[in-house]
């Protein structure tokens, strides 16, 4: 049968369990970081001496900064469903929500003089505690969650009405891509196949078929790649689906633009879309966002020190050589700068091949790289690319020159936008 409101409860029930033992972990991390202020050789900086605040006076303040963090990190959505299978979506969600939480939970303790007054170190030491135990949590519950039958459930099924190319690019790009939560659950027909295009994922029949397709196949999203589909058919789809809770998605390959500034505008009463300029040209929004860069590339830069250093000594016993590897890259406006990394690789890994798109299983990685790209911690040195000016805490993918040179030949892993997109580099 069609997937029911039965099936958002499942998901609300996880949500309503990661929330909780969120609190937990979160809890735990702000008291180990009470207790690494208070109770090891940090006691002795500032004025606190050897008579430290009690926990239980401390204990307040603990819980108000687990609930500004749990409310720091459902603003940046950490708390969809969405996400439970997406461990790289909420990396970046943690540190970003963590990093937040210290600066307007240091603001509001400042402001608001609260006693015991709170201690910077131990702010300081808890942004490093939580994150730290923040990350090794989700990394845990990912793990149960992939390991039990509750990820099959968490995944969303799609159904791909009309079939093209455009239609077969966005099957095999979730079939092919393990990172979101989805499958591709079959094809509606909305008319003849194509002979030089045939279909290699389950048929589930025509549009006339609908009501017993959404009936009987568990669909939750039906994408509609058929642009030539008549209006009042695709109505009447909209409708059904909107009796079996199955959204309606529209695969826009008429729109080959970047709309991420898309806006409703009128010509003469006539409704139109056109596109804003971007923010970030202007003066002050660059200001603001390299004051950000500057300061989250410094925290950042501090907080994942020992982790770089843990690293740095393994790497150094896995393949003597250097241990951070520099790179290339092509930012903004097209000038080259060097990037910074950890060396994932061993020590001459190209050169032989020369400059090639890593893969799956590369057996040029160090036992240590591979968990290191999955989770991105071969990146963490770049957050001096930050303080430099070189990179930008948000922004586009900065790429080798030489791959880019040939980024017709490698289309499908380079986007030429990367080099156009206002704003400096991103994570690379």
């Amino acid at each position: 049968m069609a997937r029911d409101v039965s099936t958002l409860e499942f998901h609300n029930r996880i949500i309503t369990l990661q929330f909780l033992l969120d609190a937990l972990v979160a809890f735990l991390g702000l008291t180990c970081g009470y207790f690494l202020r208070f109770y090891t050789p940090l006691k002795y900086i500032g004025n606190v001496g050897v008579e430290p605040p009690g926990f239980t006076s401390y204990a307040p303040l603990i819980g108000f900064g687990t609930l500004l963090l749990l409310a720091t990190y459902g603003y940046l959505g950490l708390y969809s469903w969405k996400n439970l299978l997406r461990p790289r979506r909420v990396m970046p969600i943690i540190l970003k929500g963590t990093f937040f939480w210290f600066i307007v939970f240091l603001a509001i303790s400042l402001t608001l003089k609260f006693e015991p007054s709170v201690s910077r170190f131990f702010a300081g030491c808890a942004f490093l505690s939580v994150t730290l135990i923040m990350l090794l949590w989700h990394f845990l519950f990912f793990r149960i969650l992939t390991a039990v039958e509750w990820s099959s459930r968490l995944s969303q099924r799609v159904a791909i009405l009309g079939w093209n190319e455009d239609a077969a690019k966005l099957a095999d790009l979730i079939h092919q891509d393990d990172s979101h939560p989805y499958d591709v659950a079959g094809v509606v027909m909305t008319g003849e196949e194509p002979e030089n295009l045939r279909c290699i994922y389950p048929i589930l029949g025509g549009i006339s078929d609908m009501e017993e397709i959404l009936l009987n196949s568990e669909i939750d999203i039906l994408v509609n790649a058929d642009l030539d589909l008549p209006r009042k058919e695709l109505i009447d789809v909209v409708h059904l689906c909107e009796r079996f809770y199955v959204d309606v998605k529209l695969n826009p390959s008429m729109f080959q633009i970047f709309v991420s500034n898309l806006r409703l505008e009128t010509i003469s009463g006539l409704p139109v879309l056109g596109l804003e300029p971007p923010a970030i040209n202007k003066p002050w929004f660059q200001a603001i966002k390299r004051t950000i860069d500057v300061f989250g590339g410094l925290v950042g830069l501090i907080g994942a020190f020992p982790i770089m250093l843990a690293l740095a000594l393994i790497i150094k016993k896995q393949d003597p050589g250097p241990v951070l590897y520099k790179q290339t890259r092509i930012g903004k406006n097209g000038r080259p700068f060097t990037i910074l990394k950890l060396r994932s690789m061993k020590v001459n890994a190209e050169a032989e091949t020369g400059a090639v798109w890593a893969v799956e299983n590369d057996p040029r990685r160090l036992p240590i790289g591979a968990f290191m790209r999955e989770w991105n911690l071969d990146e963490l040195p770049q957050f001096w690319c930050v303080l430099t000016g070189d990179m930008s805490l948000v922004g586009p993918r900065p790429e080798r020159p030489e791959l880019i040179r040939n980024f017709e030949k490698e289309i499908d892993h380079y986007n030429p936008r990367h080099t156009a997109k206002p704003g400096i580099t991103g994570w690379a």
